[in-house]
């Protein structure tokens, strides 16, 4: 699948390693179908909210600037939740010569995001994929784990009928409901719940030839 652009503006909520799409098409996806697509139930929502993981966000997000930047944006608000300095997009791609012309130019992969990590943290990045549905379990058992943060690299498609390929942090896992609490950095989403095998098929998914995945940051 070849990593196209148009007018050399691809994007995040566009189709991220599989095309492109304008920088003004944040969502291709209706309110009305996001809102039916995920769970919002408030008791859940407040219950996610209080993971040790999602409370060390304060209950905020800081949306990604546009459309191509939700994984500096994933990035930023990660690092503000373990306490690392870099806090902003600019913060976290500063030296790293991505996306310097405001633009994340047909988006950043899971290893180009793992390359922005490391550029300004001395903890352990990881890029996890090829993953078996069990394998993204255990995982998602340890998202609760304070001094663990994941970023998820996944197609709307499989969850909401459309829209591309995007990242965002996940904020943790309510076992009982098996519900995975992703911090989508896009504020037409904002922070949803959705049952872990779902996300789990929106992840095991192509970016160009290789598969999306999990980045660790530990």
């Amino acid at each position: 699948m070849k990593r196209g652009l148009i007018f050399g503006l691809a994007v995040c909520a566009g189709l991220l390693g599989g095309g492109a799409a304008f920088i003004g098409s944040q969502s291709s996806v209706s309110p009305a179908a996001i809102e039916a697509s995920v769970i919002r139930t408030p008791a859940l929502l407040e219950r996610a909210w209080r993971l040790p993981v999602a409370a060390a966000f304060n209950s905020d997000v800081t949306w990604q600037s546009n459309g191509s930047r939700c994984g500096p944006a994933s990035i930023a608000n990660a690092f503000r939740s373990i306490g690392e300095e870099e806090t902003t997009e600019a913060q976290v791609l500063e030296g790293t010569g991505k996306c310097w012309t405001g633009f994340c130019i047909i988006g950043l992969t899971l290893d180009e995001l793992a390359e922005v990590a490391r550029a300004h943290t001395e903890r352990k990045v990881s890029v996890i994929r090829d993953l078996t549905a069990e394998q993204f379990h255990e995982h998602m058992k340890h998202a609760n784990d304070p001094d663990r943060r994941y970023i998820i690299n996944f197609t709307r498609e499989e969850i909401f009928g459309g829209g591309g390929g995007h990242h965002s942090p996940i904020g943790g896992y309510l076992e009982a409901e098996d519900a995975v609490f992703v911090l989508d950095v896009n504020e037409n989403y904002k922070p949803w719940l959705v049952k872990r095998e779902r996300l789990f098929k929106a992840m095991d998914t192509f970016d160009g030839d290789r598969k999306r995945g999990l980045l660790l940051i530990q």
